[in-house]
């Protein structure tokens, strides 16, 4: 992948930023209302404790595979602040990691995803008329402009756009934001996102095994939606979710789970959650050095 003096700027700026490439010419709006630019391009936001910056990153790149930025010190917020900032680019997807060394300004910390969009201003907009609300209005960075927005059932995504357009190769495997909710706000949720996202609902299993969200005794709702910012697992449940149901953010395909799990408690992370059946997968939960939980699993075979 080539690289531009953009690398530092894009991990540090952006809040979900990739590695830049150099094509000049600024991005432009699709000809419908779709302003999502592709999964390669969306990043999960990580925030550790600055101590366990680096175990975490090496610990994340062990068991995925990929490269990382350049690591720096910036302001990525708005207001002061100073953060360690570095992108990890790896063949499942690629996160954001911020190590804060000042307090975190608000609103940032609780948005989970970054999505590149072809418009700001009019991305914004539809987001907006979709239903969302802006916890922040947008602001500019150095190389593009970043606005943090609310969904239904208090879902926080950035949006971010650059004023040089990127260029990345598709990933491998596109990873999932995965989101729990309960029946209050799921409805309304996957209504707003869907027509923001252009969204489409791949399957809604109204009983699915309760064991998928850490409750073996009860059944919970799943829907799998796909859209060009990738994909999205929903699990509806009455919301008492023993630790760490809830606090797995993305879900990460691999094509072996045994083996990926075998590399990530090499590289110090922890299986919390061992194997289990999940529909269309097999998954299991783990913990990376600084508490970064994820799901891995690996698709069933048809």
């Amino acid at each position: 992948m080539r690289r531009t003096k953009f690398l530092v700027a894009a991990a540090a700026f952006g809040l979900g930023a990739a590695i830049a490439t150099a094509a000049p010419a600024a991005a432009k709006p699709r000809a419908a209302t779709d302003f999502a630019v592709g999964p390669q391009y969306d990043t999960t936001h990580v925030y550790v404790a600055a101590a366990d910056f680096d175990k975490f990153v090496a610990s994340f790149v062990a068991t995925f595979g990929g490269e990382t930025s350049k690591q720096g010190q910036f302001q990525v917020t708005p207001t002061s602040s100073l953060t360690k900032s570095q992108l990890v680019l790896t063949p499942a997807g690629t996160i954001s990691v911020f190590g804060f060394l000042t307090p975190v300004p608000y609103p940032f910390g609780a948005e989970r995803t970054g999505y590149l969009v072809t418009d700001i201003d009019a991305a914004v907009k539809a987001a907006r008329r979709n239903g969302a609300i802006r916890l922040i209005e947008t602001f500019p960075d150095p190389i593009g402009r970043d606005v943090v927005v609310q969904w239904p059932g208090g879902v926080n995504m950035q949006l971010y756009w650059h004023t040089a357009k990127p260029n990345y190769a598709p990933l491998t495997s596109v990873p999932e934001n995965r989101i729990y909710l309960t029946a209050d706000a799921a409805d309304a949720f996957i209504r707003r996102w869907t027509g923001f996202a252009h969204g489409r609902i791949l399957s809604d299993e109204k009983s699915a095994p309760g064991s998928e969200a850490g409750q073996p005794d009860k059944t919970i709702r799943r829907v799998r939606i796909t859209s060009g910012y990738g994909k999205l697992t929903l699990l509806v449940s009455n919301g008492q979710l023993p630790w760490p149901w809830g606090r797995d953010l993305t879900g990460y395909e691999v094509n072996d789970l045994r083996a990926t799990l075998a590399k990530a408690e090499a590289a110090g992370a922890k299986v919390v959650v061992q194997p289990y059946d999940a529909g269309d997968r097999h998954a299991a939960l783990i913990e990376f050095p600084g508490g970064y939980i994820a799901e891995i699993h690996q698709a069933r075979a048809r």
